[in-house]
């Protein structure tokens, strides 16, 4: 690029047009409610707002996992925000999550109702109240929450970075697309060398760490985020293999993976879940 069509940022950043891009209509510099909007609330304690993105699933996932150990207590119902149409920015949302981005979570055990929002977050919270997926000695849940708050971290260079520039944005830029595909790669290179000895992420244990990690790059392994495994070259992480295979068989993260999803194939998408029969009977394919 010539240094006559260059771009130069001005003095002052000002919002002026839209930046582009697939969520450039949801893309706004500036916080709070854009309209009025009470969310539903159903039976059950636990109510979630979300979307069967990698963020979304992760929620959906411990809540299945936890039914499916037998606590009850985790029955739950979720409700679809669909950021494509801006519901994040609702003011009953923004009651629940100020920062506007899903998964929420309302617990209605207590008076008043704890909202949980951010995806770690409510994994964490889930994993205490009800005591499981979270080791009990120091060591084992020291060694989960590092690899819990890794993703948290980390994960925003693959959606924010490399998905963004590689699949979303107006148009495919160079430099953006290589620094985010090193840095995508170089956290796959991570993820294979601790899984090299070990079942799962943070031992020989399933863990929170696990349902965090595996909807990012589980999923971009197995060729399912972004269309990228051919240009990310994912045969390279065998060890990220099988343990995404691993996962992705285990029953309550195929249901997980379903609740809030609203694309793909009809039969996958159960827009609302409100009891464990809607996968018999509400998927898209029966409705």
């Amino acid at each position: 690029m010539s240094d006559d069509t260059a771009y130069q940022p001005p003095r002052v950043w000002r919002w002026e047009r839209e930046s582009g891009g697939q969520f450039a209509s949801i893309n706004r510099p500036v916080a709070g409610p854009t309209h009025d909007r009470e969310l539903p609330v159903g039976q059950h304690p636990l109510q979630l707002y979300s979307l069967a993105t990698p963020n979304g699933v992760k929620a959906t996932i411990m809540l299945e996992e936890l039914l499916a150990l037998g606590h009850e207590g985790a029955e739950y119902e979720a409700w679809p925000i669909r950021i494509g149409e801006g519901e994040q920015f609702s003011s009953g949302f923004v009651a629940v999550n100020p920062n506007s981005k899903i998964p929420a979570l309302m617990d209605h055990t207590t008076e008043p109702p704890i909202r949980v929002f951010e995806s770690g977050a409510i994994l964490l919270y889930l994993a205490e109240t009800f005591g499981a997926f979270l080791p009990e000695d120091h060591a084992g849940r020291t060694e989960t929450l590092n690899w819990l708050f890794w993703q948290m971290g980390a994960a925003p260079f693959v959606g924010g970075g490399f998905g963004h520039f590689y699949a979303y944005a107006p148009e495919p830029l160079e430099y953006p697309i290589d620094r985010y595909t090193m840095e995508t790669k170089r956290q796959l290179d991570v993820l294979d060398r601790q899984l090299a000895e070990r079942a799962y992420i943070a031992g020989n244990d399933y863990t929170i760490a696990d349902m965090a990690i595996y909807p990012w790059y589980g999923l971009l392994v197995q060729g399912l985020l972004y269309d990228a495994g051919e240009f990310l070259a994912v045969d390279e992480y065998p060890n990220v293999q099988r343990w995404a295979r691993r996962i992705a068989e285990r029953p309550a993260v195929k249901r997980g993976r379903m609740v809030n999803r609203t694309w793909g194939e009809r039969s996958e998408q159960l827009h609302e879940r409100h009891s464990a029969s809607d996968f018999e009977t509400r998927t898209q394919d029966k409705m």
